[in-house]
């Protein structure tokens, strides 16, 4: 029955392509026989996973999962900063891959289109062609453009592409063309926590502040935007918002009373029972949107985490399929909703 808006992907045909390049990013084969990605983030096993339509049909039919909407994995959007004569091909490939499985697989899958980033009238043009194919229904963008406003000015004209053809904009968390990356460096303690949560989280509490504390998208009420993990730390630390503002800022609106845009939507991938209740105090059920990363793992944890999330039922149907319905179904066909097979 579930509809799940953040599942990444690597079509085989992109892994082909990153084998025959030269310079990074680019997969080669170690001495020990074991594919790596190399990027300027670093280097990573290729993993087989993320790119089997069969695997990821099964996985989606036993958890429940009706239509899935793919964006590019990860560590692969690295093509997206490439120098445009460099990226335009590549993105083009994945946005033209994930086209063709949406429509090898009605209603099963959508997808969010990858754009050359270096280059942004290349990537409005990118924008619009991938936008006329089956299955897209809108882009990723890299969370870094949304630190604050002087930053997603620069984006504006992705913004007026989504609102004009009424399409979505998914914010993920990573560096714009150019960016220095990682923050946190290799080396460190506990690198993985410091990274890729609490970097990450504070990263999405900036985008959030952005959306929301200015004006930023009321220039564009026909598009859509998505901020995945919650949209950073919010739900936690809304309160601590509000002090803050009684402090400093006594005769500003209170920031638990901005988190209102019309448009602007989290999911709840990754997060557990507790923080899910959070978010629908902080935002309201009919602002989150269910997400997994891709994984099975991902569509059984979230599964429980809405499960036994102490929300009224209304409230967990909206999150795991009303609410992306809304956002999805005059872009594209979406399966009816369905039982989980264990059921």
């Amino acid at each position: 029955m579930t509809i799940d808006m953040h599942a990444h992907w690597k079509p085989p045909a992109l892994k082909d392509a990153l084998r025959a390049r030269k310079m990074p990013p680019l997969i080669e084969r170690g001495a020990d026989g074991v594919e790596m990605l190399r990027s300027r983030s670093g280097a990573a096993p290729v993993a087989e996973s993320f790119d089997d339509v069969e695997v990821r049909l099964a996985e989606m039919n036993r958890q429940g999962m009706s239509t899935g909407v793919l964006s590019l994995f990860g560590p692969f959007q690295w093509i997206e900063r490439a120098p445009v004569e460099e990226a335009l091909p590549l993105v083009r490939l994945f946005n033209d891959s994930v086209s063709e499985m949406a429509r090898r697989h009605p209603g099963r899958f959508a997808a969010f289109a990858s754009l050359p980033l270096a280059d942004m009238g290349a990537a409005v043009a990118e924008f619009e062609r991938a936008l006329a194919l089956p299955g897209i229904v809108g882009a990723i963008v890299p969370g870094n453009a949304f630190l604050s406003l002087e930053a997603a000015m620069a984006y504006r004209p992705l913004l007026e592409v989504a609102n004009r053809r009424r399409a979505v904009l998914f914010i993920h968390w990573g560096p714009r063309p150019g960016d220095a990356w990682p923050r946190v460096p290799a080396g460190i303690d506990n690198q993985s926590p410091r990274l890729g949560t609490l970097d990450m989280q504070a990263s999405l509490s900036s985008n959030m502040i952005t959306l929301s504390f200015t004006d930023f998208l009321d220039a564009y009420p026909d598009a859509r935007v998505v901020i995945h993990n919650l949209g950073g730390n919010i739900p936690y630390e809304i309160e601590r918002l509000d002090h803050r503002n009684v402090l400093d800022t006594p005769d500003a609106p209170t920031p638990s009373t901005r988190f209102g845009k019309p448009n602007l939507f989290v999911d709840c991938n990754s997060f557990g029972s507790r923080a899910i209740e959070l978010g629908v105090t902080a935002y309201g059920a009919d602002k989150i949107v269910f997400g997994t990363d891709g994984t099975e793992f991902g569509c059984e944890w979230s599964n429980k985490a809405v499960g036994e999330a102490r929300i009224a039922a209304e409230a967990k149907a909206a999150i795991l399929h009303l609410n992306a319905a809304r956002l999805l179904a005059h872009l594209v066909p979406l399966a009816p909703a369905m039982r989980q097979a264990a059921e």
